[in-house]
């Protein structure tokens, strides 16, 4: 496989990775230094960190980066990108400060609107989930260096649990929103019996790309940083990303970033 993978995602692999290290050292400590952003969102002291170290990585590249901590960038401006970098230096800042290690590093590359790779890095639970087009998915637990050979040469092909009883959905732990209850509700009448597995940050993709869930109701708002990384690592793991608006797949750096409602499900074409 080695020879498949991309500079780009090795790249995005060690960004991830360092930016993992060092926000795992404010984590441990008792100074987050929270600020309340303009949409009453948190911000701490590790997504500054994070973003700074991931934009040195990808600086290298030469291609535009768009982060949810230096969204200001005029569609005037992005209109004319044909492939850049997305990227959330910590997804679940929320539970960042709850310390329940359900936060993630989001970073994805997007070439004509759609993602073609994408790294999610859980550094609290030791687990990475990275993905091309060109090779799939994959994940590692417990990374016990940054050897990027040793990580991809140990990585398990997604998904790894195909058989689900009962049928089982991902919802987000911290917007749960009526639309998803309602949806739930309503597969009652097609499965016996439902299992429901509550997840923060893009972690709920990664649940979905393994196997362990069927699907993903998100029926309250995101950023297009919140799944462009996720959506990479489904997408090339066998499963579709519907925005339920335009009936089409989850696209990305529209005028106007926030998403769609969407669905997260095994794609029929696979």
């Amino acid at each position: 496989m080695n020879n498949q993978i991309e500079e780009n995602l090795l790249i995005a692999l060690e960004a991830a990775i360092h930016a993992g290290s060092e926000i795992m050292k404010i984590y441990e400590s008792d100074n987050f230094e929270i600020e309340i952003k303009e949409d009453d969102s948190p911000l701490t002291k590790a997504d500054k960190t994070a973003h700074h170290i991931i934009t040195k990585y990808l600086s290298k590249t030469g291609l535009p980066i768009l982060s949810e901590e230096g969204k200001h960038i005029p569609f005037e401006i992005r209109n004319s990108w044909d492939k850049f970098w997305m990227v959330d230096p910590i997804d679940g800042t929320k539970e960042f400060i709850k310390r329940n290690g359900e936060f993630t590093i989001n970073i994805a590359l997007i070439y004509q609107q759609k993602p073609i790779l994408g790294v999610v890095y859980a550094p609290a639970v030791h687990e990475l989930y990275f993905a091309q087009n060109s090779i799939g998915s994959f994940k590692i637990n417990t990374l016990s260096s940054i050897d990027l050979v040793n990580i991809i040469n140990n990585s398990t092909k997604l998904p790894t649990n195909k058989t689900l009883n009962p049928f089982t959905i991902v919802a987000s732990r911290s917007h749960l929103s009526k639309e998803t209850i309602d949806f739930i509700n309503e597969l009652k009448n097609d499965h016996s019996e439902i299992e429901m597995i509550a997840r923060g940050s893009s972690l709920k993709f990664c649940l979905v790309a393994e196997g362990f869930a069927d699907c993903y109701p998100r029926f309250a708002p995101t950023m297009e940083w919140d799944t462009a990384a996720g959506h990479a690592i489904c997408k090339f793991a066998g499963y579709t990303i519907l925005d339920l608006t335009t009936k089409d797949e989850l696209s990305y750096n529209k005028e106007n970033l926030l998403n769609n409602f969407f669905l997260v499900e095994k794609s029929t074409n696979k």
